[in-house]
């Protein structure tokens, strides 16, 4: 994304026995509370490694004026790794060979991924396609006959598992080859209905979650996972959504990723075609068949900018005299604003101002959102 300060990715695992430690460090890390994807990274950029970024951070926290901050605790994060065991799902890690190229090149992809099932799938071209719980008998059949004619032509179908339009992608999907990112914890059945369906994907596809084993999904979880259907994926097909609907949220997301966002169109008196009609109003793609998404997603389509070195960091001031921290608390209210533009406001350098960001985040005053935005809490 233009303008967007990326933070580097973590360093690779160390080999041998050393890897077991470090694995543990960086999972501890990220379940530790209020460091989400963007702080981990920065962390680890900091510090080389997840050991020494979790030894800093209580007293990180500490300057940032949290009080009796403690990380994820040992154990906690020793029960996840043993429940991912017992479950037979795998942990990828941001930065590692096994985790997905397409997901790695999002603003904010998750540190860590459990993933259980066939593991290959996660590395093949994948078209995402969310829509409507209440869907229509003909947006159903759309779905249906979307994901099979998609998997004949070799591409896996990735959903988010939900009832109605994500479920019957993923049931026509399935011998195919079909991904089904959770809000929840993977050993989390949601919802209930689904259950026979996320078995059957276990055993024929994937099913992915950044969440810790046990978690049950809320709402506030929802967003996150949308991010993920999108950013497996090299578009998005919207079947049914209405104008304001998690399917729209994900259509954002898959836009602000840089992927290709489809909408097959409905009739303007269903307000279940109310979301799919304003996508296409305002530029996505009109899909009547797979070949329509055969051929949007074939399409070239702009590199996503990724900013130089020289343009991240402001060059040192003139003057002798350092300038004062300015306080990003004060700059920063309920709506979100890039990190750069709060680098441009001030007279701090780039690194002055992450890291006043990330003890912000850490004290739980602000939150972060996808693309390199924050508010204030």
């Amino acid at each position: 994304m233009d303008g967007f300060f990326e933070s580097p990715a973590p360093p690779p695992l160390p080999p041998g026995t050393a890897a077991e430690a470090e694995v543990l460090a960086r999972l501890r890390l990220i379940r530790s509370a209020r460091v989400g994807p963007q702080t981990f990274r920065r962390l680890l950029g900091e510090h080389g490694s997840g050991q020494a970024a979790l030894a800093a951070l209580p007293a990180l926290a500490a300057a940032s004026g949290a009080r009796d901050y403690q990380p994820c605790p040992e154990g906690v994060a020793m029960a996840e790794l043993a429940a991912g065991k017992r479950h037979g799902a795998h942990l990828l890690h941001l930065g590692e060979p096994s985790y997905p190229d397409q997901l790695s090149a999002i603003p904010d992809p998750p540190p860590c991924l459990w993933v259980t099932g066939n593991s290959a799938l996660i590395s093949k071209p994948s078209i995402a396609m969310v829509g409507a719980r209440n869907a229509s008998s003909l947006g159903l059949r759309m779905a249906r006959h979307l994901a099979l004619d998609l998997g004949k032509s070799g591409l896996v179908v990735t959903s988010g598992l939900a009832r109605g339009i994500d479920a019957e992608c993923h049931r026509a999907a399935l011998a195919s080859g079909t991904i089904a990112v959770v809000a929840g914890g993977l050993d989390v059945v949601y919802p209930r209905e689904n259950s026979v369906l996320q078995t059957d994907i276990a055993t024929h596809g994937l099913i992915v979650s950044e969440q810790p084993f046990g978690l049950r999904p809320q709402a506030r979880h929802f967003p996150r996972r949308n991010r993920l259907i999108s950013g497996l994926s090299i578009g998005l097909v919207v079947v049914e959504a209405a104008a304001k609907s998690g399917s729209m949220i994900t259509a954002r997301d898959a836009a602000d990723q840089n992927r290709e966002v489809m909408a097959v169109p409905g009739h303007p008196m269903d307000a279940r075609a109310s979301g799919c009609n304003l996508l296409i109003r305002d530029g996505a793609t009109l899909i009547r068949s797979a070949q329509d998404i055969l051929q949007a997603t074939a399409r070239p389509t702009a590199p996503r900018a990724v900013p130089q070195p020289s343009q991240n960091k402001r060059k040192p001031p003139t003057q002798p005299t350092a300038q004062p921290m300015p306080d990003l608390l004060n700059l920063l209210g309920p709506s979100p604003v890039s990190e750069d533009l709060l680098i441009r406001q001030t007279s701090a350098s780039a690194a002055q101002v992450l890291q006043q960001l990330t003890e912000l985040e850490i004290n739980g005053q602000i939150e972060r959102h996808p693309g390199g935005l924050v508010s204030r809490i």
